[in-house]
């Protein structure tokens, strides 16, 4: 409750709880999502709307060995309960699985130590062909110094591939102490290698498309998303010959 209030205090309109589970821990099995209303019973509208803030519920698993995967080819019940789909492939045959191969929403970048392989960008590019966003976390840089240096080192090694697209900035904070707002978020994603536009976008857009693909998954066909936008009414402006116009400013 307070991680909520918190993300609702720094401005955010929507948050996903994560389920993280971990192969290599035992007994690990995908139960069905705890239902948001459970868990809040009230709340907090987003500032400046008649709206509620929106909870999503996600999914994360943490894979070692390519015989994880197959949970995912599977056409699993409680899965599909979930909004958000992410993988965290440790080895570089799996982060080409997850790239080409598994039907997923995010594919996490590990950003706490040095990565054990390179990037290549015929499956990264392949990845942004199927709608997949690369997931890159901030909290960490926030605790530890060393941290930070890998997730700088991590981005924009990424970075040099992707060329800045389908980046998403998460916070996967535990306390409310952890949180930042969306600009001091975009902000850190120049740190990452990404341009002014792609920063904002890693933390807006790009996570509302996310979102929709994890949509798009559930149903049989698609996902249709409208947003009004505003008409600028411009000014015509007369042509002046530019001989006119030399003499005036003469």
């Amino acid at each position: 409750q307070n991680i909520l209030i918190g993300c609702f205090s720094v401005g955010y309109s929507a948050v996903a709880l994560n389920h993280v589970i971990d192969f290599k821990e035992k007994k690990q099995e995908i139960i069905k999502p705890v239902s948001p209303s459970e868990l809040f019973p009230s709340l907090p509208i987003v500032q400046g709307t008649s709206k509620r803030i929106k909870v999503l519920t996600r999914l994360t698993l943490i894979v070692s060995d390519p015989s994880h995967c197959n949970l995912l080819r599977s056409t699993s019940a409680n899965i599909r309960l979930y909004d958000i789909i992410a993988v965290f492939p440790k080895t570089e045959k799996l982060f080409h699985i997850a790239c080409t191969t598994l039907d997923v929403d995010l594919v996490c970048i590990n950003v706490t130590e040095k990565l054990p392989f390179y990037f290549r960008r015929p499956p990264v590019n392949m990845a942004i062909d199927r709608g997949i966003y690369f997931e890159l976390l901030y909290s960490p840089a926030i605790k530890d110094s060393t941290m930070r240096r890998y997730t700088i080192s991590n981005a924009i090694s990424l970075m040099q591939i992707c060329k800045g697209k389908n980046i998403v900035i998460s916070s996967a904070a535990e306390r409310p102490l952890e949180l930042r707002g969306p600009y001091d978020v975009a902000n850190l994603g120049l740190l990452f290698g990404l341009s002014e536009g792609e920063a904002k976008a890693a933390v807006s857009s790009n996570c509302r498309a996310a979102m929709l693909h994890g949509e798009t998954r559930k149903s049989a066909c698609g996902v249709v998303y409208t947003v009004k936008k505003l008409r600028k009414v411009e000014e015509e402006e007369t042509a002046v010959p530019a001989c006119k116009k030399a003499k005036t400013q003469a």
